[in-house]
């Protein structure tokens, strides 16, 4: 039996040069074609993921899927027995925050949806999205994917509005996965800010005080399990036509996840409790920059003395990232379907890798991690 042809839309972004990585290291798929605007050169990426997109299965295609032709190019296959891609995955979208209702509006939806009708064209049998377990808050019942949807971010408005859209595509196969914020290797945007705002306390010595409480929710899943899950969710036929949470096991909070960078980095940490916080409320944005301000100065001199002369890093924060909201999921309906998580917990050592992997490209300054 041949293996599958697998189109993934925006496959050199941080989930999509994993699975790129997946399928390669693993011998998965007889052909991997890339599609995004930026080049693999251009994409900050490391070392095993720059050796996986070296090779010989993988192909790449620059594009910009907001435009129609571009996306028509963008499915074309050279294939010997005229057959079409098995598998197509929509890692591309728009999540930069603080952008404009029209930047995501075709950036998410429209981008999507000109995906989506391409790959009922070529009966692809699984469209993979990958959409936001942003859609609905409770700090106390994790959230079913029947959930009322109630986005409270951008991304997430527009991805609703994507998910109901793909229901109408006539012919079209597809599964959606919503994600809690996901971290590994060559994240960026996930918990890296985290990471990084944790390293300048270290530098400043002083106590790193957080907004809200530690109990609110902030639940995550590592990207190697977004990437099986994935590609097993695919094959499964009950899939079809289905959303499904991506999430862990660690039910993680604010406080989960802090303790853990206060470990690495040998902090204090302290909450300004909600009534403190809710006093921003009045000119978040105002003290949103504050923070930010008190965070870029440092960073630039910890890179300066440890010689990291050009990084994609940066600990800025988007006042939509620091909302008063719960991200509490149920991945019941995952292990429903038989998946078993690879990394189940978030552990001190799987934040380390991360920081130090961005050490081995000379991104983030060595220095912090030493004792």
């Amino acid at each position: 039996m041949s293996k599958p042809k697998v189109l993934i839309l925006g496959g050199c972004g941080f989930i999509g040069r994993h699975l790129v990585d997946y399928l390669v290291t693993n011998d998965l798929a007889s052909k991997v074609k890339v599609v995004d605007k930026t080049p693999p050169q251009m994409a900050w990426l490391n070392r095993r993921h720059t050796a996986a997109f070296a090779s010989p299965v993988v192909e790449f295609c620059s594009g910009n899927l907001i435009n129609a032709a571009s996306c028509q190019n963008a499915f074309k296959i050279e294939s010997e027995d005229g057959s079409s891609w098995d598998f197509v995955v929509n890692c591309a979208a728009e999540t930069k925050p603080g952008q404009t209702d029209p930047v995501y509006q075709e950036g998410i939806l429209k981008l999507a949806m000109n995906c989506a009708n391409e790959a009922a064209k070529c009966r692809c049998k699984r469209f993979i999205e990958l959409s936001t377990g942003s859609m609905c808050s409770s700090e106390k019942v994790p959230q079913k994917e029947d959930c009322p949807v109630e986005p409270w971010t951008m991304v997430g408005k527009y991805k609703a509005q994507t998910e109901r859209e793909l229901g109408k595509v006539e012919g079209l196969s597809y599964t959606i996965l919503r994600l809690p914020i996901c971290y590994g290797t060559g994240d960026r945007k996930g918990l890296t800010p985290r990471i990084i705002i944790s390293g300048i306390y270290k530098y400043l010595n002083e106590t790193m005080k957080l907004l809200w409480t530690g109990s609110m929710k902030m639940n995550v899943v590592h990207v190697d399990d977004v990437c099986a899950a994935l590609w097993e969710l695919a094959h499964n036929e009950k899939a079809a036509g289905q959303i499904v949470n991506i999430c862990d096991d660690s039910g993680a909070t604010q406080e989960t996840i802090t303790d853990l960078l206060a470990e690495i980095f040998s902090i204090k940490t302290d909450y300004w409790g909600v009534v403190m916080s809710s006093m921003t409320k009045t000119d978040m944005a105002g003290a949103i920059e504050e923070v930010n301000d008190k965070h870029l100065g440092p960073w630039a001199e910890l890179c300066q003395l440890d010689g990291v002369l050009n990084t994609p890093l940066t600990p800025y924060m988007d006042q939509e990232l620091l909302l008063h909201k719960h991200l509490n999921l149920d991945n019941g309906k995952l292990k429903g379907y038989g998946y078993q998580l690879r990394r189940p917990k978030i552990t001190r050592e799987s934040l380390e890798e991360i920081a130090r992997d961005f050490v081995e490209s000379n991104y983030f300054p060595k220095s912090l991690l030493e004792s």
